[in-house]
């Protein structure tokens, strides 16, 4: 893709990566492709915000090229290190090599980690509330550190109102708009809803602190140009307002499940509870959601999880333990530390349990509130055992509608 104006002397010059399927490795999948945003700023100076993934370094330097000469360009600023929006960095600076390049003082340590040639480079290390002139137009800096690494921070641009914020308030989509504007709105959404659930969500009380300082800054924003996705230019307070909401756990819109069932199943008894205390929900008027682990999207499923209430977690007994893929989802769910959440546990099992207790000890350790005690059931369920599976659903489902979650 070409260059794209986001106003007078401001440019979007990155990249689309159309065909990537998963991102940090296996753990993310990205169904719709990602975009690397890089920023060009024309003024008397010359600056280029953030780069993008290193495969993409011809489509950067195209895109400038498009609009003027790479060797124009007097500044870097580099908000985050991470290779998807620095991996071009050494390309570019063989082409510039007298830039100054602008980043947090934990971003100059990495970088030199990073890339063998950044030893060479002028870093000008940055702190909040410092600043930039080019010309007509000044740039702002602002520290934001574990949103999402210790370097990062955010670029804003005083006279246009337009903050530069990285990772914050991105979504992983491929598209050929670059605004809100030019996309479906629900997809928009559901996207960046993923992004938070699955990059932002253990830094929520990080999010709610950063957000609260940009008001108390009582700056304008009248755009926000993230490094991943589209632009937010027809009402970036939405997306403000909405990661007020996700990270407090608390839902966006009307659609937001209440509680999730997560099981795995060996011969089926675990998927005949999981569907009971699916039922016993519905019976209470819960919206619920029933998700097998094997063969489904576990990003996905954290998405979901982002703002409902209840996560109720099944898997039959296997050498006193559970399933390797429940495992892996109770890894994850620790580590993404969900906010406001009631949980329980449920199994089948032969002759020795076991999968139900190490289910509730990894749900605490996720500091999850266990609602109920967990349900445990020898071989297959008998018909009055599957009632006690439906009364554990509408338990659990009773204390979401009372927002005791």
């Amino acid at each position: 893709m070409s260059a794209v104006k986001l106003t007078e002397g401001i440019y979007w010059v990155g990249a689309v990566d159309w065909n990537i399927r998963h991102f940090h490795g296996p753990a993310y999948s990205t169904h719709h492709g990602v975009t690397y945003n890089s920023y060009l700023i024309i003024d008397e100076k010359v600056a280029l915000v953030d780069t993008v993934f290193t495969p993409f370094a011809d489509e950067l330097i195209g895109n400038i090229s498009d609009v003027i000469d790479p060797a124009r360009i007097d500044y870097v600023i580099a908000n985050h290190v991470e290779v998807d929006h620095s991996g071009a960095l050494p390309r570019l600076m063989s082409i510039i090599p007298n830039a100054r390049v602008f980043c947090s003082l934990k971003g100059v340590d990495e970088f030199k980690k990073h890339y063998a040639p950044a030893s060479g480079w002028e870093f000008h290390p940055v702190k909040t509330g410092q600043e930039l002139k080019l010309g007509k137009r000044t740039l702002s800096f602002i520290e934001a550190p574990m949103l999402h690494w210790p370097d990062s921070m955010f670029t804003y641009v005083k006279e246009d109102g337009i903050l530069m914020s990285n990772d914050a308030f991105g979504q992983h989509i491929a598209t050929t708009g670059r605004f809100d504007d030019e996309v479906n709105e629900h997809e928009l959404m559901r996207e960046a809803a993923k992004y938070y659930a699955n990059i932002l969500m253990p830094f929520s009380v990080l999010v709610l602190r950063k957000l609260k300082e940009l008001q108390d800054m009582k700056i304008p924003v009248n755009m926000i140009a993230p490094s991943h996705g589209i632009i937010w230019r027809k009402d970036p307070g939405r997306i403000i307002d909405a990661y007020a909401k996700w990270a407090e756990g608390k839902p966006v819109g009307p659609a937001a499940p209440g509680m999730l069932v997560v099981y795995e199943t060996m011969w089926g008894s675990t998927e005949k509870m999981a569907k009971a205390i699916l039922q016993g929900a519905i019976d209470e008027g819960v919206d619920a959601r029933l998700y097998r682990l094997f063969g489904t999207d576990e990003s996905d499923i954290i998405t979901e999880l982002l703002t409902a209430r209840a996560l109720v977690v099944g898997c039959s007994t296997i050498n006193r333990g559970i399933l390797p893929t429940v495992s892996s989802f109770l890894d994850e769910v620790r580590g993404l530390k969900p906010v406001r959440k009631i949980g329980a546990a449920f199994g089948s099992y032969g002759w020795n349990g076991g999968a139900v207790e190490t289910i509730e000890e990894r749900l605490r350790t996720a500091g999850i509130e266990l609602a109920e005690p967990g349900l445990g059931l020898k071989w297959v369920p008998t018909p009055e055992e599957l009632e006690s599976c439906r009364e554990l659903g509408r338990k659990i489902a009773r204390r979401v509608r009372a927002g005791q979650a």
